[in-house]
């Protein structure tokens, strides 16, 4: 990673003056396959509100010199989250007190493989291990590899992740609605969670 990079973990109210450019990137970086997602400024300043409101939450914040976004990356308890994030581990019958939600990890393209994935992860761990979390998870689209909007030459990211200590989970799968790029209205789709266990 080079400079000129400024590096900035948010909580609380130190969010608020980031909102609009967090949701603006989130609409951005999630056009891209797989998610393909048509988001609305509205809509994401009702989701990012979530992490400003939830005790524990953290929000890494990548900029330039310039002060614009380029990438973050946010986590917090999954207890603070809706019930379409914990149902899964309910069912599972795991305690959601005890893991830790990373939420996005999103990245402008042009300042992708310069380590700043890495990174997000680092903090996030960082913060759950402080917190004391035995358990930390995310969870990831499923596109099938014959998607017609699959890039040719596409990587997903699940050697990353794996690198990372995260295995995925086939029996944690939530489904989640937003209006895909080509939809007229919003249509459920499935994800699956990764999970990865801290011995204390």
């Amino acid at each position: 990673m080079k400079a000129p990079l400024h590096i900035h973990e948010l909580r609380g109210e130190a969010l608020a003056p980031w909102l609009d450019a967090l949701g603006g990137l989130r609409i951005r970086v999630f056009r891209e396959y797989p998610y393909l997602y048509a988001g609305t400024l509205e809509y994401e300043r009702e989701y990012l509100a979530v992490y400003q409101n939830a005790r524990d939450s953290l929000v890494v914040l990548v900029t330039d010199d310039a002060g614009n976004a380029l990438g973050a990356a946010t986590c917090l308890p999954l207890a603070a989250e809706g019930p379409e994030f914990r149902e899964p581990f309910l069912k599972a019958g795991m305690d959601v007190a005890e893991v830790f939600y990373f939420g996005e990890s999103i990245l402008l393209p042009e300042w992708r493989g310069r380590g700043i994935g890495k990174l997000f992860f680092d903090r996030r761990e960082a913060h759950a291990q402080r917190l004391g979390y035995p358990v930390t998870a995310f969870c990831a689209v499923d596109r099938p590899d014959t998607h017609p909007q699959r890039p040719a030459g596409y990587r997903p990211l699940d050697g990353f992740w794996q690198s990372r200590g995260y295995a995925k989970q086939p029996g944690l799968q939530a489904r989640f609605v937003w209006k895909e790029i080509g939809e007229e209205n919003q249509s459920p789709k499935s994800l699956t969670f990764w999970t990865r266990q801290w011995i204390p």
